[in-house]
């Protein structure tokens, strides 16, 4: 088996006005033709930058430096950028990125971006680009692909401008394929559907790939060779069944604590106290030692060892043998609803049809988002609403706000008519917390200006007041006091999304309706987000609809699920109940595509 990608002690300094940002430090990798690498940990451990650095995406004012960086036995530091963007970048190793709107033009249609590459470089002609654009989008679920070339990115929902980007990215046959988060933001069906195509397109073509994401589910399943990076380093790194079903590093091993999982009794996640550290200035010991439960005196003295457990797993610790992992979860200590609760939120018989029209002269049609559906959320319990995208879950849960008026039906808080509830007690009462915390934060306001907002709406305190409730949210969902004052173009997407929680809790509220909370979170502060809910559940009886796609997290914090398929209640149940034994063949099917560890519990059969 061929080398295909082999990096040496890479290292990336940032300059920014308090100093040296060291943000990736002596990082090793390597890859072979066919082989698939995933890079796991939490935001600001230095994934996606070890990929920008390896694809000169890198700020200006960044220094990278590595002694080896050898793509199938050429030196890539000794390429000018203008061979590189011509000979490397596209053809050679291309990259899906996180966040596919920042990616997209928003002033082309997706044909044209699709296949200006591959024509501009001469690979395909206009006719033989255009026919494989539209292959690639079939082969990645996107409905009616032929009419979506002449669409524009803000036509598609986030889902669907996700698998637009990995088709555009496979339209130039790379031979590396860096995957930065590639199936954060799909359902469970299409995400498998996502990562078999990449499977496949790696058999066929013995394409190496590189899949940063914080589902270590999905890395279990889907990666031959695993690393894991905290604080700019990689601190363990071997094959996938050495490194996530044996863990050494303590810091690996509170990660997988901390992720849900559909085998076992539902519980409490083992959230990692305290936060990654900053790296102006690393400390002089073990990276990961502030947080470890197994600190020794000397790890914060001295740098520790490389070691190993057999050929090909190595770790960084000072521990002379790993800890024993406790895999059993504390219970959940929020009761949920007891029998004959009342309804907090009630929607009976909601229907909403939209109208739409192809083209500016085109017909009416109508469009079926919600057809005679019935559901309540009784107070203090957890209701997982679960199916595709499109299925009306968004949808529902804008009208159950009273954001939106249904066509038919009625929806009740605490048996009263939404209608006749004004927007400052509704908003007193429940607050939603969206997918896309980006498009729901304010870009021109300071951290602390938008989570304190609901307070400032409602008159509630005065600005010390404020202030002190603001940074309680701030540490609630784990956000250092050092960007109280930042932007949210300058946080990450789990950070943005954490500010999206803290502005929902900052008033206490009695329910929330959260619609994919965690879907943008690494697993650790997932595990603190969801434990929140349960220590709030239990503290004042936080009730919560909880929209998501992850079978894992239903699972393990839901009382009661509800699936949805094209508009329709289809399955209705405790969680236990639905989860174990489905009786709709549309939630086995949700099931079995379900990413899994060995030890979770076995995939229901799919009905023939």
């Amino acid at each position: 088996m061929s080398t295909l990608l082999d990096i040496r002690n890479l290292h990336v300094s940032l300059n920014i006005p308090d100093g040296q940002l060291r943000a990736v430090r002596d990082v090793c990798l390597s890859l072979d033709s066919g082989q698939s690498l995933g890079i796991v940990g939490e935001s600001g451990s230095g994934k996606s930058l070890t990929a920008l650095a390896l694809m000169r995406l890198l700020p200006r004012a960044a220094d990278c430096r590595a002694t080896r960086m050898q793509f199938q036995g050429q030196d890539l530091p000794a390429l000018s950028d203008a061979a590189f963007a011509r000979d490397i970048a596209g053809p050679r190793i291309g990259m899906i990125f996180q966040e596919p709107m920042t990616s997209l033009n928003p002033v082309y249609t997706i044909g044209r971006q699709m296949t200006e590459a591959a024509i501009a470089r001469g690979m395909l002609s206009g006719p033989d680009a255009r026919k494989k654009a539209i292959d690639l989008l079939d082969r990645t679920g996107i409905p009616d692909p032929e009419a979506r070339l002449a669409q524009f990115p803000h036509q598609l929902s986030g889902g669907q401008r996700q698998r637009v980007m990995i088709a555009m990215t496979l339209m130039l046959d790379p031979d590396l394929l860096i995957a930065d988060e590639p199936t954060t933001a799909l359902d469970v069906t299409v995400q498998a559907q996502i990562l078999d195509l990449l499977d496949d397109l790696r058999r066929e073509r013995r394409m190496g790939m590189i899949l940063i994401s914080h589902d270590l589910a999905v890395v279990a399943e889907r990666s031959d060779k695993v690393a894991v990076m905290y604080g700019g380093e990689v601190i363990e790194q071997g094959t996938s069944a050495e490194v996530l079903r044996a863990p050494a590093h303590p810091y690996t091993q509170s990660l997988l604590r901390a992720i849900p999982h559909l085998g076992g009794p539902p519980g409490r996640l083992g959230a990692i106290p305290g936060t990654v550290p900053s790296l102006l200035h690393p400390p002089r010991g073990c990276i990961f030692a502030p947080r470890c439960a197994h600190r020794l005196p000397e790890c914060t003295t001295a740098r520790p060892p490389l070691r190993g457990t057999g050929d090909t797993h190595r770790y960084l610790c000072t521990l002379d043998h790993p800890p024993q992992v406790r895999l059993t979860s504390d219970p959940l200590i929020g009761s949920g609803a007891v029998d004959g609760a009342e309804d907090v939120i009630a929607a009976s018989h909601v229907t909403q049809v939209f109208q739409t029209r192809k083209g500016l002269f085109g017909p009416k049609r109508e469009i079926r988002a919600l057809d005679d559906v019935s559901l309540s959320l009784r107070r203090g319990e957890t209701l997982a609403l679960i199916g595709e995208s499109g299925s009306g879950k968004s949808t529902l849960a804008r009208i159950m706000l009273g954001l939106s008026v249904p066509t038919q039906g009625q929806v009740t808080m605490l048996g009263r008519p939404v209608s006749e509830i004004s927007g400052t007690e509704r908003a007193s009462f429940v607050q939603p917390v969206f997918q896309d915390p980006y498009s729901s934060l304010n870009p021109r306001r300071r951290l602390a200006e938008i989570i304190a907002r609901p307070l400032v709406l409602r008159g509630d305190g005065d600005a010390a007041a404020r202030k002190r409730a603001v940074e309680e949210a701030m540490d609630l969902v784990r956000l250092p006091a050092r960007l109280l004052h930042a932007y949210p173009s300058q946080l990450s997407g789990g950070q943005r999304q954490r500010v999206a929680i803290a502005r929902a809790l900052v008033t206490r509220p009695k329910a929330l309706v959260c619609d994919e909370p965690t879907s943008a979170l690494d697993v650790s502060v997932q595990a603190q987000i969801l434990n929140l809910l349960d220590d709030l559940r239990a503290e004042m009886g936080l009730t919560c609809l909880l929209i998501t796609h992850d079978m894992a997290v239903v699972h393990q914090v839901a009382d009661r699920v509800a699936v949805m398929y094209q508009g329709r209640i289809v399955e209705e149940g405790p969680a236990r109940n639905v989860l174990a034994n489905p009786a709709h063949d549309y939630t086995t099917r949700l099931l079995a595509a379900a990413p899994r560890f060995a030890n979770d519990a076995p995939v229901p059969e799919v009905a023939q």
